[in-house]
């Protein structure tokens, strides 16, 4: 045999045995990480392992790994005595409900989950995977911001991912979970992303943990009141669903996947319905009162119109006094707006603006047809709304619908009072059907604000002036205000039977459902932010 066969020859049988036996060893190791004492103290914080938690998120059995074994390559401050496998992010993909999605978890029995370099590679290299795929990307966050010591590698690290974030949004949903910290430069990536999810007692999210707050301010604060699931989930409206424990959380996040398309290249899965489509909702009329001052729960309206009562409702406990979530028609899903009576009247303002607006592109962007439920008496008046910015922040929604060329249904059960009129996808603005209950009232503003504008001065130069003024109110109402009012000038399409409202909208979503809509050539429009 030539010395050149021998350095060719394959290795003896046993020698390749060995090694295979070697590559299962090591890739067990790196399955089982850091070891039992930090899985064991993992879990006395009520939270699971990264693997443990990407079981619960994927079918079982089909979760392929990438860059199992890759390791950083620091040196410096003793981390170069420390260079597990997987480096501390478990990545790959899998399927929920047979579709393929893909994952990323940080494991914070290392490093406390933090980033480094390669860390920070290798979730970069699942989220190119995600974006040329065209399939959803899952982040479960629990890591305690950048390695401190590989300095400003890792800060880079983070970049790539926030550019990624940006890149993908709008072509493929991005979901993030948050599983315990999440501080620093890291909590930007979830608020960008379309869905955050948290979990009370373990999730935090902020920019500034409590001791920099302390040293800075001097207000003392814990890591869950400065930046815990309820602060994130009712104040500042970064948390989308909020759930009590892991299981729980990652069963809702299969929930909600289950709902949305695989890329804007897709239409939204569509489910066999066993609720009828002909379904009358004679319950409606006992919901709705036909006082419009007398508040009633949306979400009961809804739920006696959708496919067997199932609403997935978006930020729940920020901004109530709107409705938004998924749901299906038909088995086909729909994004539903509504505003919600038993909350501030369903009066919109700043934060339901903003809530609504958000709500409404996610949808757009991935082809989910659009339904506004209106009873709406107009935008909350006031001193601070005023200077908050309700016109610039009014004006996202109103920019959100006009933007949006999915179909668009609207549904007018009681009041649609002035510009919120306007706002809640009314015809002019674009919607492409509107139909109005016998219950509704729409008008620049409701009979007796009008009447006190228009007739003042009689009013006041009347010698019963409270008699005048319940006659003019009764005047403009049966003038201007009447159920047949806007149909007659072409504003709503037809004033419907309220117990017909879901057969006649599974109909007419079903008829939208190849309509076709032209955008202008524009580098990207300038929202108002």
């Amino acid at each position: 045999m030539t010395e050149l066969q021998e350095l060719t020859a394959p290795a003896p049988r046993a020698d390749a045995r060995g090694r295979v036996a070697e590559l299962h060893a090591t890739r067990e190791l790196a399955r089982r990480g850091p070891g039992e004492r930090a899985t064991r103290a993992q879990h006395a914080k009520g939270k699971l392992t990264a693997r443990e938690r990407i079981g619960l998120l994927l079918d079982p059995g089909s979760f392929s790994e990438v860059e199992q074994l890759r390791r950083h390559r620091a040196v410096g401050f003793g981390i170069e005595d420390r260079k597990p496998h997987t480096d501390g992010v478990v990545t790959g993909w899998g399927t929920v409900e047979g579709r393929t999605v893909f994952v990323y978890a940080h494991d914070f029995r290392m490093f406390g989950g933090a980033l480094g370099e390669a860390h920070a590679e290798k979730i970069h290299k699942i989220m190119d995977m995600a974006i040329a795929a065209g399939a959803p990307l899952v982040s479960l966050n629990d890591g305690a911001g950048a390695r401190i010591q590989e300095g400003v590698s890792a800060l880079a690290g983070y970049g790539g991912i926030f550019r990624r974030n940006v890149r993908a949004s709008g072509v493929i949903p991005q979901i993030s979970v948050i599983l315990g910290p999440c501080a620093g430069g890291a909590a930007y990536s979830p608020a960008l992303t379309d869905f955050v999810f948290m979990v009370r007692g373990i999730s935090q999210m902020f920019i500034t943990g409590p001791d920099v707050v302390k040293a800075v301010t001097g207000e003392d604060v814990t890591q869950d009141r400065l930046g815990g699931a309820d602060v994130h989930a009712e104040l500042t409206g970064v948390a989308h669903f909020v759930y009590e424990d892991e299981r729980t959380c990652l069963a809702e996040v299969r929930y909600l996947l289950s709902l949305l398309p695989s890329s804007n290249q897709q239409e939204p899965p569509a489910a066999q319905c066993t609720d009828p489509a002909t379904r009358r909702g004679e319950a409606l009329l006992g919901l709705v009162p036909a006082e419009g001052r007398l508040p009633y729960d949306m979400r009961r309206v809804i739920e006696e119109i959708v496919d067997d009562g199932d609403f997935l409702e978006v930020h729940e406990h920020w901004a109530p006094n709107i409705l938004c979530g998924l749901a299906r028609l038909g088995g086909a899903v729909v994004g539903v707006v509504a505003n919600q009576p038993v909350c501030l009247a369903g009066v919109l303002d700043i934060r339901a603006s903003e809530k609504a607006a958000r709500f409404v592109r996610m949808c757009d962007a991935f082809n989910i047809p659009l339904l506004s439920l209106v009873d709406v008496p107009g935008f909350l008046p006031g001193v601070d709304q005023e200077h908050g910015g309700v016109i610039r922040h009014g004006a996202k929604l109103l920019y959100a619908y006009c933007e949006a060329t999915v179909p668009r249904v609207q549904v007018i059960l009681r009041k649609a009072y002035g510009g919120a009129y306007i706002v809640m996808d009314s015809r002019s603005i674009g919607t492409d059907l509107s139909y109005a209950w016998p219950t509704n009232e729409i008008a620049v503003m409701g009979a007796e604000g009008a009447a006190n504008v228009i007739f003042r001065k009689q009013i006041a130069e009347a010698e019963d002036p409270d008699a005048m003024r319940a006659r003019v109110v009764k005047d403009y109402r049966s003038e201007l205000m009447h159920p047949y009012y806007a149909a007659e000038r072409g504003l709503v399409d037809d004033v419907i039977d309220p117990a017909e409202t879901r057969p006649l909208l599974i109909r007419a979503f079903r008829m939208l459902r190849t309509k076709q809509a032209e955008q202008p050539v524009r580098k990207h429009a300038n929202t108002p932010l």
